[in-house]
């Protein structure tokens, strides 16, 4: 499960936002229905989603409650009990959407007026599937909080395949190791009502390449979160690997960074400080994309990854994957730009992943942009998804 070291504050505390709305009021009358979101740790891709939905979907009156990203288990376990006296939550809704932060079952419980209306859970994660870190607290708090919000939800709607199947294997997992009295049928009804939607992509980011890539010197892009999950140490290793057999790269490490970081990042740029092209987080967008459409192969050493975002925005701007073979990666990565995964020996992993960059620099590869993660392709399956819902309340 997750840890939070650092701390964020992008919106104030408890804030409200209304989309296409004013004071609450929309100019498109009262005959749209109502939809709330709650974002209860209101971070990164959290964040991007929420506010990508109210853009695009606006046939609802949206309005968005959320809570700072900081103070993980606080968050987790607290936030029903943050939004207690929240007067939004007493105002009638149509649909009502959470993320998995949200304690939706005891929220439910607080507030009765909502246990009817229809509930979409968006599962970003799932606290099952974090990997364990040194001095970590261990509490099965977290997981509940997941497992009990896929059981009052009325769909479940996760990211990625695999970020589901871990969430039901695992929730199989604990039911086996509870003593007594655990009613039948639990994964089985999550399951049935759970469906696959990853966050998308915006349509701008699929572009047409304005060079051809390098395959004498790629330029090598790891854009991923400074954090011990995104295993840079396995990053070190691969670089390690390519320099001594002789294999000429350059090299942009991005990405958000927080005050306590995994010592590997400061190795990586005492030792290839010389092949840099870039280090440290982009704060403006368009610098962001200009990178992604300059870049090569984008890297990922991950040890976890729900969706991998930053992985398919590299890819829909036209740089070639070089990703490990687990996690959400089969899903979009080709199979030839995927090397053998070794969780368990990094020496081995980075010899793989050598020779998996090798090999398509070598096979001249042509970059697979993920189309069928784009906006445009999945904004009306998300469409069909909401229409679903307020149907459902409508019917009752």
């Amino acid at each position: 499960m997750r840890d939070d070291p650092h701390s964020h504050d992008p919106e104030p505390y408890g804030s409200n936002s209304h989309g296409s709305c004013s004071g609450g009021s929309c100019s498109g009358g009262p005959e749209r229905p109502r939809a709330l979101i709650l974002s209860a740790y209101d971070v990164g891709s959290h964040r991007r989603w929420r506010q990508q939905l109210v853009a695009c979907q606006p046939a609802y009156d949206w309005q968005v409650l959320t809570l700072p990203p900081r103070f993980f288990r606080w968050r987790i376990r607290g936030n029903a009990l943050s939004w207690l006296r929240e007067p939004a939550l007493s105002r009638p809704w149509d649909l009502l959407v959470v993320t998995s932060m949200v304690d939706l079952a005891t929220l439910k419980g607080l507030q009765p007026q909502l246990a009817k209306v229809p509930t979409l859970l968006y599962m970003h994660e799932n606290q099952f599937a974090y990997p364990e870190s040194a001095g970590q607290h261990q509490s099965i708090d977290p997981q509940l909080v997941n497992l009990y919000s896929a059981i009052a939800a009325d769909r479940v709607a996760f990211n990625s395949e695999w970020n589901r199947q871990s969430f039901l294997t695992a929730v199989d997992a604990l039911l086996r190791k509870l003593p007594d009295a655990v009613p039948a049928g639990v994964v089985d009804s999550i399951r049935a009502k759970s469906l696959i939607l990853p966050v998308p992509l915006e349509d701008r980011l699929f572009v047409s390449r304005q060079h051809p890539h390098n395959r004498d010197e790629p330029h090598l892009l790891w854009n991923h979160r400074w954090e011990y999950d995104k295993a840079p140490g396995r990053l070190l290793a691969l670089l390690q690997r390519l320099e001594s057999q002789g294999q000429r790269f350059r090299l942009s490490v991005v990405g958000e960074r927080f005050r306590s970081q995994p010592p590997e990042f400061e190795a990586i740029r005492s030792r290839f400080g010389h092949r840099l092209e870039h280090w440290g987080f982009l704060e403006d967008r368009d610098s962001y994309d200009t990178l992604l459409a300059r870049a090569d192969v984008v890297v990922s050493t991950a040890l976890h990854d729900f969706q991998g975002l930053a992985m398919l925005e590299a890819m829909a701007s036209g740089c070639l994957a070089l990703a490990p073979d687990r996690l959400a990666y089969p899903e979009y990565v080709p199979e030839h730009q995927r090397y053998p995964s070794h969780p368990t020996d990094e020496g081995a992993e980075a010899r793989a992943a050598a020779h998996c960059l090798t090999a398509l620099l070598d096979a001249d590869a042509s970059p697979m942009p993920p189309r069928q993660w784009s906006l445009s392709h999945l904004g009306p399956r998300y469409r069909e998804l909401l229409a679903e819902l307020v149907a459902q309340q409508a019917s009752e």
